[in-house]
């Protein structure tokens, strides 16, 4: 019961947060959206918000286990948060830091997606389709491609998951034989699966012939 009302208080003071940073944007002030955003970050979770915004997400989500169980309520609200944080500093023209705080926010969200978190205020899949565009003139940094090529596999989506694996395969970034790997497992599926998924199964063999020709280098030696 306790736990039941901790999460509806938190949902609702991030509801009321929210609103204004919202009505702040739209004030165009954006530095005042940003203090909300510390303040609220400080008040409702174990850590700083500067201490938060340090740490990767992975350490992140160590943080917020206990007894083997990740609370997925407080990873959202802090990705979420994260988000509007880049669409401020997007607005205020600061473009490496909002290029950092979407690359965080859409960590985090892939990560929730990958557990199958409950969603409360947002939905993960659509907030990581938001990112996904709001970031499409940059590059991604590898370990978040890693992410996405999971996040791209566990929704069927195999022609997009090929296409980043290929971008990390080029970078040298993947080893040829971890590529071959994923092709294993998309050939185990049905045909109907790979093909609703826009990868069929002649396409992937043409990809591992692809990775036999021009995979040697990639492979990682022992």
């Amino acid at each position: 019961m306790f736990q039941r009302d901790y999460f509806m208080r938190m949902i609702n003071q991030m509801t009321e947060a929210l609103g204004q940073v919202m009505g702040l944007r739209k004030q165009m002030k954006q530095e005042e959206a940003l203090l909300v955003l510390d303040e609220l970050l400080d008040k409702h979770f174990r850590l700083s918000s500067k201490l938060i915004r340090s740490l990767s997400d992975e350490d992140l989500m160590k943080m917020m286990t206990t007894n083997g169980i990740v609370d997925t309520n407080q990873l959202q609200a802090i990705a979420i948060l994260m988000k509007q944080e880049a669409l401020l500093h997007g607005e205020l023209g600061r473009e490496t830091e909002f290029y950092a705080m979407c690359v965080r926010s859409l960590r985090l969200f892939i990560r929730l997606s990958l557990m199958k978190a409950e969603p409360t205020i947002v939905e993960p899949d659509g907030e990581i389709e938001e990112l996904l565009e709001l970031t499409r003139s940059y590059e991604l940094p590898v370990p978040a491609k890693r992410l996405l090529m999971a996040w791209y596999e566990s929704k069927g989506r195999y022609d997009q998951l090929e296409n980043v694996m290929f971008e990390l395969v080029e970078a040298r970034a993947l080893p040829a034989a971890d590529a071959a790997l994923v092709y294993d497992r998309l050939l185990a599926l049905d045909d109907e699966e790979l093909a609703a998924g826009g990868l069929p199964r002649d396409e992937i063999r043409q990809g591992l012939e692809e990775l036999g020709l021009s995979g040697e280098d990639n492979r990682t030696k022992e």
